[in-house]
């Protein structure tokens, strides 16, 4: 038994719990200087926390440096997403801060880096992202692509090396099995209030994208700090309850609670 404790132990000291950490003033001007964050975000500095977590990558070394921002009210629910991905073992290839690819959306899916926060529009103009809300995830955009047609059927796919993941059967007779695909974690995603997934849209299709709602999201960065947090841990109670009976439902349908 003693043993069996050490054993424990040391894992747990490998592979740390995630962790917290707001944003301070250094933090925010490497935010603002990267432009990752700027005047016009619907959410500031102050109200976005990093959540750093263990992770697996795709050659099942484990790491210790996964990094990811979030909407404060959320961030140690995210917390516990990332500790059970790494749980499941669902692989990630990398786990930076946008402000790594000086808020280049496009390099940091090339990289295949999942990421969270970064104050930009939607893909093509229009409204702040859910990214700008910290309230949007992306996973592993290299198994996970966005794929947009054009107005003669031609079709985008981002990032290019993606294009081998445009059939999403993740064991295919005669082919190794491709771990990393989002439809495996959709579920997951959901108990946490990512209730939209970017998988179920038409034009585009966006597989490595999980959401809030955007109604959900604009009550939350309307509302000061604690009580974002209570609405949040209220609504999630909510969702958890609705997802119970038949969890690999259709939460972006069935449950999103707007």
């Amino acid at each position: 038994m003693r043993a069996l404790l050490a054993c424990l132990g040391l894992s747990m000291l490998l592979h740390p719990a995630p962790s917290l950490a707001a944003l301070d003033a250094a933090a925010c001007g490497r935010l603002q200087k990267s432009g990752v964050i700027g005047a016009g975000a619907p959410v500031g500095c102050d109200r976005l926390s990093v959540v750093r977590f263990p992770y697996v990558d795709f050659s099942g070394v484990h790491h210790d440096d996964g990094e990811i921002m979030v909407l404060a009210a959320v961030a140690p629910e995210v917390g516990q997403l990332f500790r059970r991905l790494h749980q499941r073992g669902f692989p990630l290839a990398h786990a930076r801060l946008i402000d790594h690819y000086h808020g280049d959306d496009a390099a940091s899916m090339q990289d295949n880096n999942t990421s969270a926060f970064n104050n930009r529009q939607i893909t093509g103009g229009g409204p702040p992202s859910l990214h700008a809300y910290g309230l949007a995830i992306d996973i592993n955009p290299l198994q996970n692509p966005f794929v947009q047609p054009d107005r003669q059927g031609v079709v985008r796919v981002s990032p290019p090396a993606a294009t081998n993941y445009l059939n999403r059967l993740a064991a295919r007779p005669g082919k190794p099995a491709r771990p990393g695909m989002a439809e495996s974690v959709k579920a997951l995603f959901a108990e946490y209030g990512f209730t939209v997934w970017g998988g179920y849209w038409d034009a585009p299709i966006d597989y490595q994208h999980f959401q809030f709602s955007r109604g959900f999201a604009e009550k939350l960065a309307a509302l000061p700090a604690p009580a974002a947090r209570q609405l949040y841990l209220q609504r999630l109670d909510r969702l958890r309850r609705c997802l119970q009976p038949r969890p690999e439902a259709s939460a972006g349908t069935t449950c999103a609670l707007d």
